[in-house]
């Protein structure tokens, strides 16, 4: 099949603030149910708040679509139903979704919603995935030439079967013009919140994010995978013990002779120990938990560059910022003006 990019020709119709937009998600027979119902909420509880506070039309409408209408069973055993059929649907939607999922292999493989998928794609303003949903747009040829992204997992296939595409596998979200691919799962969230930010604002979506208890509303440029999840990842003590205790002083000597001290081996056989069980050297890991630290001091706090620098153990806000371009390739100043939540 053809994989020629696409360009989007359909006028902005939701630059309007006061338009009532209409989110459609595609769903499939084994699709992952919170890749599905985890955006949509996201709009209709941004389409509530705003009513609640006097808009008058609706902000978002929202409905689920599937190759067929009528119940479609998810991965997890619970049933959805797709009010519409895709092949009944020309027009009216202003943002569409492609779930990702177990479902997403056959799905890649439905020649009718593929060929659906690229009929409509010049029709909506603004066309994405979450997850693994990423496939079954690359599949149609809609992503070629884009920057990609999806579940940390598939980011290596995904670049093997697709090398017309640049997969990014660490972001939550990407945005490439008017395409939007998210990471896995819970990540649609995040991406949707980014969504009704860009057609409502900041404040709007810190408070659908509150009032969903999520956490905080992560920026799209944040790792997927966070680093303190390693501290699992090691196999045997003492090394699982050390990377939790890395992880919670961040601003203590942290080279190799004084981490190799605190498990009693020589410097020399504790790099190779570590980096056998770890998959990456003591520095690497050091410097990747030190930077996920300052990234969230950046994004949550009023701290000046030089008390993140020393809370996180770099020594200097030039090292820091050494860090950040070699690793993230923004300076600090730069990624908290850019990602900064509001207080």
């Amino acid at each position: 099949m053809g994989r020629t990019r696409q360009p989007n020709r359909t006028a902005c119709v939701g630059c309007d603030r006061q338009a009532t937009r209409h989110i459609a998600l595609v769903a499939y027979p084994d699709a992952q149910i919170l890749d599905v119902i985890g955006p949509l909420e996201v709009f209709s509880s941004a389409a509530r708040w705003l009513g609640e506070r006097g808009r008058t039309t609706p902000a978002y409408t929202v409905e689920v679509l599937a190759t067929r209408s009528g119940p479609l069973r998810m991965s997890s055993g619970i049933e959805l139903v797709a009010a519409r059929a895709t092949a009944s649907v020309r027009r009216g939607i202003d943002t569409l979704l492609v779930a990702g999922g177990l479902g997403t292999q056959a799905a890649m493989q439905d020649r009718a919603l593929l060929a659906w998928l690229r009929h409509v794609r010049p029709r909506v303003r603004r066309f994405g995935s979450v997850c693994s949903g990423t496939f079954i747009l690359a599949e149609a040829g809609l992503l070629d030439g884009r920057r990609v992204t999806t579940h940390w997992q598939w980011c290596a296939p995904l670049a093997e079967r697709y090398p017309q595409l640049t997969v990014d596998p660490d972001p939550i979200f990407v945005r490439d013009g008017d395409v939007y691919t998210s990471a896995g799962v819970t990540a649609g969230m995040d991406l949707a919140l980014a969504l009704v930010e860009e057609d409502h604002g900041r404040d709007v979506a810190l408070q659908v994010a509150r009032g969903l208890v999520l956490f905080l509303r992560r920026p799209g440029g944040q790792s997927q995978f966070s680093a303190q999840l390693a501290v699992q990842s090691a196999d045997r003590e003492p090394i699982r013990e050390l990377q939790s205790w890395i992880a919670d002083h961040l601003e203590a000597d942290l080279s190799v002779p004084a981490l190799a001290a605190r498990v009693a081996m020589s410097p020399r056989n504790f790099a190779r120990v570590f980096t056998q069980q770890v998959g990456v050297t003591p520095a690497r890991f050091v410097e990747t938990l030190r930077i996920e630290a300052a990234r969230r001091r950046l994004e949550e706090s009023t701290h000046g560059v030089d008390l993140v620098a020393a809370q996180c153990g770099f020594g200097s806000a030039e090292a820091m910022r050494l860090a950040f371009q070699r690793r993230l390739r923004v300076a600090p100043t730069a990624y908290r003006h850019r990602f900064a939540q509001l207080h």
